[in-house]
C-alpha cells in the first residue's frame, strides 16, 4: 500500500470529517532507510466513531503489513490541546512533516520548553532502562545484541533532537551529525552511536565479535546522555502557549 492509496482510503472512510493527513518523521527528513524505516502518518478528524475505525481495519492491516505503524489519529480538539502532553513528538512533527491531504493543522501550535524538559528526562531514562532490559534478554547472543541496538535508534534520535531543541539549537537532520552534536554536549564519545547508525543504514555491519564491546560503549554513552538531562535546571520562565 502506498501513501496515496492510504490517503484515498482515509478520505473514503472519514468523508467530510477528515481534516488532514500528514506524513512526518524520517521519510520527510531524508533519513528514511528502504526496507527498514517506516512511514509515520498523522490523521486529524472532527470525530472518531468506532464504526469508522472498524471500517479501516483491513486498510490498516495492509499498511502494517507493508512495515508501517497504524496512523496516529487525533480529533481536531485533541490535536490542538495535546502539545503539553507530547512535546517531543509535537516538536518533531512540527519540524518534519508534509501535508498529504487537507489543511495544514499546525497553525497556533507551539511546544513549551518546560513541557519538553520534563518529557525529555522521562524518555531518555526510558530508553536507557529498555536497553538494560534488552541486555538481560540478549545475554551473549551477538545477533540479539545488534538487533537491540538497532531497534533503539529511532527512539534515541527523538531524544537527541529534543535535547538540541532544549538547548536552543535546531537539530541536524542527519543522524550521525546529530549524534556527534549530542555526544560533544554531554561529554561522551560518539563512536558507539556511529557504529549503530551505520549498522541500521546497512553501511558497515557490526561484526559479531565486536557486538558486546559496542553495546557496552553504547550503554555508557546513553547513561551520559540521561545523566546530562537529569542535571539540567528546571525551566521556570518560558512562557506557555496561552501566556
Amino acid at each position: 500500500m502506498t501513501l496515496d492509496e492510504l490517503a484515498t482510503q482515509l478520505r473514503a472512510a472519514y468523508g467530510d470529517t477528515l481534516r488532514a493527513v500528514v506524513l512526518y518523521g524520517s521519510a520527510v527528513a531524508g533519513e528514511h532507510i528502504a526496507k527498514q524505516s517506516d512511514y509515520n502518518v498523522l490523521v486529524v478528524v472532527d470525530r472518531v466513531p468506532l464504526d469508522r475505525l472498524r471500517a479501516l481495519a483491513s486498510v490498516t492491516r495492509a499498511w502494517r503489513d507493508a512495515g508501517n505503524p497504524p496512523p496516529m489519529t487525533f480529533t481536531t480538539a485533541e490535536w490542538h490541546s495535546s502539545a503539553d502532553v507530547f512535546p517531543m513528538e509535537y516538536a518533531d512533527i512540527l519540524e518534519r512533516h508534509r501535508v498529504l491531504f487537507g489543511d495544514d493543522p499546525f497553525g497556533g501550535i507551539k511546544v513549551d520548553l518546560r513541557d519538553l524538559r520534563l518529557q525529555l528526562e522521562h524518555e531518555a531514562l526510558g530508553v536507557l532502562l529498555r536497553l538494560r532490559q534488552g541486555v538481560l534478554l540478549a545475554g551473549d547472543d551477538s545477533a540479539a545484541q545488534t538487533k537491540l541496538m538497532g531497534g533503539s535508534v529511532s527512539s534515541l534520535m527523538i531524544v537527541f533532537r529534543g535535547l538540541e531543541r532544549l538547548h536552543g539549537n535546531p537539530p541536524p537532520p542527519n543522524y550521525a551529525d546529530l549524534a556527534r552534536a549530542v555526544a560533544e554536549r554531554v561529554g561522551t564519545s560518539p563512536e558507539p552511536f556511529y557504529d549503530v547508525i551505520s549498522q541500521v543504514r546497512g553501511e558497515r555491519p557490526i561484526q559479531k565479535e565486536r557486538a558486546s564491546a559496542v553495546l557496552a560503549a553504547y550503554l555508557r554513552a546513553m547513561e551520559a546522555v540521561s545523566a546530562h538531562i537529569d542535571a539540567l535546571p528546571t525551566i521556570e520562565n518560558q512562557g506557555r502557549n496561552d501566556d
